[in-house]
């Protein structure tokens, strides 16, 4: 969002009488859940600073700054991935204004999840864990980011659907709320019982989807974690070789996809792949969505296969096979923790 359009929304944020505000949060969570000093409490504000030849700095920046939620005792900060990945070194602030060093955890593509971990004791009650399958469309919840509760929005689930991100990305079911959250990425999306159901990852202008311009937010459900946990906590990122990763972005343009960005010496750029060309399918088989070139992509095997892909170039269709890896390979990860 640009810097006039997130100003006016914060200021609409804002300008909500603080009583009311309390009054909407208080209606949300029960009191039997959390308080909201404790809610508030447990979303940090997070600061990285990115290792600078790290491959995502050139979209993303060397530094970067966004919200981080609190879940666990020792100080586990969850947060969404594009804000740390390829960090060399972190910090946290906490509501009081209190800022402490974080250490690297793990980073995951699949989901877009990140972690760290602060080297001192916050002292803050974390936000448990809850099951963002549950969450239905309708449902009211709360949207919290950092900075106290003039941060908290109350929303709506506005819909429940596949997400397809041009950078090889796919969610089954992410979580699309409304009003949108000017301050969403990695803040905390908070259930009835005031648990944790999703982490902000993105504004979007269609949040009910069926091409109705609806504004809101697209949170990455937390359902997504636990499977991952042991794995990121252990070795900072998942095992195993990971699905197949090419290094090309795409949009669905008029029934087609056409290559936005290549990047930088990925499998893609080393077979030839341009911007503006224009992905017809993979192995023969017609892909014209993202979710369908992705799962055609990924039917083939793990990373390291050969992907079959049929694109078309100056006007003529041309098979490649371009060798795939997995993504974390290409990035410049070092797990601090």
């Amino acid at each position: 969002m640009h810097s006039a359009g997130r100003a006016g929304l914060l200021g609409r944020m804002t300008r909500l009488p603080i009583l009311a505000v309390l009054m909407l949060v208080a209606a949300a969570v029960p009191a039997a859940a959390t308080t909201l000093e404790e809610l508030v409490s447990a979303v940090v504000r997070i600061k990285t600073f990115i290792n600078p030849d790290g491959r995502s700095v050139a979209n993303l920046g060397r530094e970067r700054e966004g919200s981080g939620i609190v879940i666990d005792e020792a100080g586990l900060v969850l947060t969404i991935g594009y804000l740390m990945v390829e960090a060399h070194a972190a910090e946290v602030q906490t509501n009081a204004g209190r800022t402490v060093p974080a250490a690297v955890v793990g980073y995951d593509h699949e989901t877009g999840f990140g972690l760290l971990r602060v080297t001192e004791p916050l002292k803050i009650k974390p936000i448990g864990i809850g099951r963002s399958a549950a969450i239905k469309v309708g449902d009211p919840l709360l949207v919290v980011s950092f900075g106290g509760a003039g941060m908290v929005l109350p929303v709506n689930v506005a819909s429940r659907r596949e997400f397809a991100g041009s950078w090889e990305y796919l969610l089954d079911n992410a979580i699309f709320t409304m009003p949108p959250h000017p301050a969403w990425s990695g803040a905390a999306l908070v259930a009835r019982d005031g648990k944790l159901v999703g982490v902000g990852s993105l504004i979007v202008g269609d949040a009910k989807g069926e091409n109705e311009v609806s504004p809101g937010n697209m949170f990455v459900p937390i359902d997504g974690l636990l499977p991952i946990m042991g794995d990121l906590l252990a070795n900072g990122r998942v095992s195993g070789p990971g699905k197949p990763w090419l290094g090309v972005n795409a949009q669905e343009l008029g029934g087609r996809l056409v290559v936005s960005r290549v990047t930088p010496e990925s499998p893609a750029e080393k077979a030839g792949i341009k911007r503006g060309d224009i992905i017809i399918g993979v192995g023969g088989e017609s892909a014209d969505t993202l979710p369908k070139f992705y799962r055609k992509m990924w039917s083939l095997g793990a990373a390291g296969v050969t992907v079959p892909l049929d694109v078309m170039q100056n006007g003529e269709t041309r098979r490649l096979d371009i060798p795939s890896v997995n993504r974390l390979d290409h990035l410049k990860l070092k797990s601090t923790f």
